[in-house]
């Protein structure tokens, strides 16, 4: 047997290193154990049922209870990867409890300062009203959350709080925790600032997006597209004019929208539910063939003519030169007014242009009238002129005939 045949001894091999176990427990034992209320930054491993599991560095699993990291909807706000800020709770059979909360406990009272201090949440249950806000339990420690930090929108009804376990951020502390003022707002307005973050990379420009409409006003509609509102503007509701937004969109109601422009800088955002809706210019040759006749009703008047609704989106135009019944007039509302009925003929359709020329039925039908009997004289004028010439042509032949004898 050569050098080369004989086994290789494990001692030779690791040259006195230690192997890749010895090292992982060394550096387990370096590792400093944690204390009921430390805070550490961990990442999230797996999200399953109930339970977020946990990365902490340290031996052992770290457990979260995926409750805590639901926001007001009941959608998870961290995804596998994401490191959050969260507080040692306890360790059982190398399993570690963490909460990201600061609750009544034994230890949530022992760290209800440094959570003041830290900026992190605590779990408060709202016992009561009060003058200027509510009285909160934070385990057994009383805290004030006064009326405007409650919400990010004042509510009709404040009691609807009470009876409700909410996270608050501790805003002031005092006399060693017997003065404690909390914020429900400010925990909301995080959770918003992340939501808008998520969507800073999830939102494009010319993405449909479903919505709910909260709130309308004279000019548009807002809508929350999942954290965020943006403005459907009165031109983008749909394809006809639009005059009272009521009219067309209530609150609560779910739309489909179109993301025209994102501006994160300045907060806005605009949106069109128009384009979602089926392009009624596309059937317009169709529906207003060149001829025919149609009721509508006179949307605007301009100096240069009227503007008459054929249908939804379809706006046509009746020139002034074709209001007058052949006699001039300054003005379409010497003919015409706003919101009146009309009957009206289409002269011609340019939908790559959207336009359509319009003249009124009465004055159309007498244009024709007269077209028609023009036409009639010119056609009676010709046969009688050849008639003419035929017996013209027939006398001149005769003579000749009789020249010849």
């Amino acid at each position: 047997m050569t050098d080369n045949d004989k086994p290789v001894n494990d001692e030779n091999e690791n040259n006195g290193e230690e192997n890749f176990a010895d090292l992982l427990a060394r550096s387990f034992a370096a590792t400093p154990r944690l204390a009921p209320g430390d805070k550490v930054e961990v990442r999230v491993l797996k999200i399953s049922g109930d339970w977020i599991f946990l990365d902490t560095g340290r031996k052992g699993e770290g457990v979260l209870e995926r409750k805590e990291l639901l926001d007001a909807e009941g959608n998870l706000t961290v995804r596998e990867g994401d490191t959050v800020t969260a507080w040692f709770l306890s360790s059982h059979n190398n399993e570690m409890r963490f909460t990201t909360k600061v609750g009544g406990g034994v230890a949530g009272n022992a760290q209800l300062e440094d959570a003041w201090r830290s900026g992190i949440p605590v779990e408060g249950r709202v016992e009561k009203e009060i003058k200027g806000g509510f009285e909160v339990k934070l385990g057994t420690v009383r805290a004030f959350c006064p009326y405007s930090q409650m919400g990010l929108k004042r509510v009709a009804d404040a009691a609807v709080y009470v009876g409700q376990h909410l996270s608050f951020r501790i805003t002031e502390y005092g006399e060693k925790g017997r003065n404690i003022v909390l914020s429900h707002r400010a925990v909301l307005e995080e959770l918003q600032r992340q939501e808008k973050e998520r969507l800073k990379a999830a939102l494009q420009v010319d993405q449909t997006v479903t919505g709910t409409v909260t709130s309308l006003r004279d000019f548009g509609a807002f809508v929350d597209i999942g954290g965020v509102e943006g403005l459907i503007p009165m031109a983008e509701v749909g394809w006809g004019r639009v005059t009272d937004i009521r009219e067309a969109l209530s609150v609560g109601q779910q739309v489909q929208v179109v993301i025209k422009q994102l501006d994160w800088d300045n907060g806005r955002i605009s949106l069109s539910l128009r384009e979602t809706l089926a392009d009624p210019w596309e059937k317009a040759v169709v529906n207003y063939p060149e001829g025919s006749f149609h009721t509508g009703r006179v949307a605007r008047l301009a100096q240069f003519g009227a503007f008459v609704t054929l249908g939804e989106g379809i706006d046509g135009l009746i020139h002034i030169s074709r209001l007058g019944a052949g006699k001039r007039i300054n003005h379409p509302r010497e003919v015409l007014k706003e919101g009146e009925e009309v009957e009206v003929k289409v002269e011609s359709v340019d939908r790559d242009n959207r336009r359509i020329s319009l003249a009124l039925a009465g004055v159309a039908r007498a244009a024709d009238e007269e077209e028609a009997t023009l036409a009639s004289f010119r056609k009676s004028a010709e046969e009688s002129s050849a008639q003419s010439l035929g017996s013209l042509g027939e006398l001149l032949k005769a003579k000749l005939e009789k020249g010849k004898k």
